[in-house]
């Protein structure tokens, strides 16, 4: 028998605070978001004068926080059982001293046929600011594509958090030139575009940096010939993998950068790469933006998501930081509104959604039921990629993605059922 949405009716609780003076956030908005279809806004209020705020929630299922502070979002997980959550915001500006670039990573291939590139970027930007804040406007985080890019998907992630999709927005002052309006959190945010390109065997690039950058980084395959341009700095990285990586550290924004790539070939697949760890929780989206769902990027695979790399400080090596999501294939994580919350609650900095993603190798070791909500999530990993191959119909990908995610749905109910009332 169907239970009334009115015995659901619970509250939650919650603090903000700002990080950047250190004070409790007053009168910022407060929305409580369900995930169950998409992302719909339910219940909200506004923070009163000490940073607090209660929330109603109308029905059980799994829901964010969502708290706005200087236009920019900041999001905390509310799974089924949450009764408190604290969250913190900082004061954002248009320009932020301490934002600067991390790594550009492309990833390149061609068609099986020759007849097409495809790129997959990827940013690393860092915000080490002082007081910490959020850099956000119109035009946050701006990047250059190469002429004739059509972009094929798209995804940001927050400090610790999880990818969402992000579109670019097309910048009218220069061609090319386009925007991420997602903001620049303290701490290190990433942005993965993939796209393709017209090509007739050989294409030139022409990087154009926007800030000073520690590390660009091109992978292709080893059947494909690089050239670099005759001041452009790269160098040769050599890994066990069948596929060859040029590297340039330290580079400047007026810094020539082109180099030409020739030749037939894709990356390979099947690369183990290590184990990352899973990230935090957090950022989430702004605007219109909305959990990662597959529709991302293209040349996404199993355990190809988002995460913490190795050596996330490159302590051991300068290129450690990034080598990993190279080998591992740079895939968005694909998750899903069931499966965004697999651990049940999120981290106590008040960022948003906490998700364990496959490692590079396609499976993380996880204890007691949660084993069963891994395999599950990979075999929903498995579904996109394949999708995007090619391999499954769009009656084949429907079917199958409905029933994975009712298992999904009901394994993680049953989870929640038997860890609510210790972990709340």
């Amino acid at each position: 028998m169907a239970i009334s949405t009115a015995a659901f009716a619970a509250s939650i609780t919650g603090t903000v605070t700002n990080k950047t003076t250190n004070k409790p956030a007053a009168g910022d908005d407060v929305v409580l978001i369900r995930l169950a279809q998409g992302m719909q806004e339910s219940t909200r209020t506004k923070t009163d004068s000490r940073g607090r705020f209660t929330l109603e929630v109308p029905e059980e299922g799994l829901h964010l926080v969502r708290v706005t502070h200087d236009k920019a979002n900041y999001f905390r997980p509310a799974p089924p059982g949450t009764q408190s959550v604290e969250i913190e915001v900082f004061n954002a500006a248009t320009t932020v001293k301490g934002v600067t670039g991390e790594a550009d990573v492309m990833r390149i291939q061609s068609d099986p046929g020759g007849n097409g590139l495809h790129v997959v970027e990827h940013f690393f930007v860092k915000n080490d600011s002082t007081p910490p804040m959020t850099q956000f406007s119109d035009r946050p985080f701006e990047f250059y594509l190469p002429a004739g890019a059509v972009i094929e998907g798209s995804a940001a992630l927050a400090p610790g958090g999880m990818p969402v999709q992000a579109a670019p927005v097309p910048l009218s002052d220069t061609p090319n030139h386009y925007a991420f309006i997602f903001p620049i959190r303290p701490g290190e945010t990433q942005f993965q575009i993939a796209y393709k390109l017209p090509y007739s065997g050989n294409f030139k690039f022409a990087p154009r940096l926007v800030m000073p950058t520690d590390t660009i980084a091109i992978m292709m395959p080893k059947s494909m010939k690089f050239v670099a341009g005759q001041s452009s700095p790269y160098t040769t990285v050599t890994d066990e993998v069948n596929a060859q990586t040029y590297v340039a550290r330290n580079v400047q924004p007026s810094q020539p950068m082109e180099f030409t790539v020739s030749g037939e070939g894709q990356l390979p697949r099947d690369t183990a790469a290590g184990t990352g760890a899973a990230p935090g929780a957090a950022g989430g989206p702004t605007g219109g933006e909305q959990p990662a769902q597959g529709t991302a990027a293209t040349d996404t695979r199993p355990g190809g998501g988002l995460g913490t790399p190795i050596d996330p400080e490159g302590t051991n090596d300068p290129w450690a930081k990034y080598k990993w999501w190279i080998l591992g294939g740079l895939g968005l994580a694909l998750a899903t509104g069931a499966g965004i919350m697999l651990k049940g609650s999120g981290p106590k900095d008040g960022s948003a959604v906490s998700v364990n993603p496959p490692s590079p190798t396609g499976s993380v070791p996880t204890a007691g039921s949660n084993t069963l909500l891994q395999v599950l999530k990979d075999e929903l990993f498995a579904v996109e990629t394949e999708r995007l191959q090619g391999k499954l119909s769009d009656i084949q990908y429907a079917e199958l993605k409905t029933a994975l995610e009712i298992v999904l749905r009901r394994a993680l109910a049953r989870i929640e059922g038997t860890t609510g009332a210790s972990n709340p």
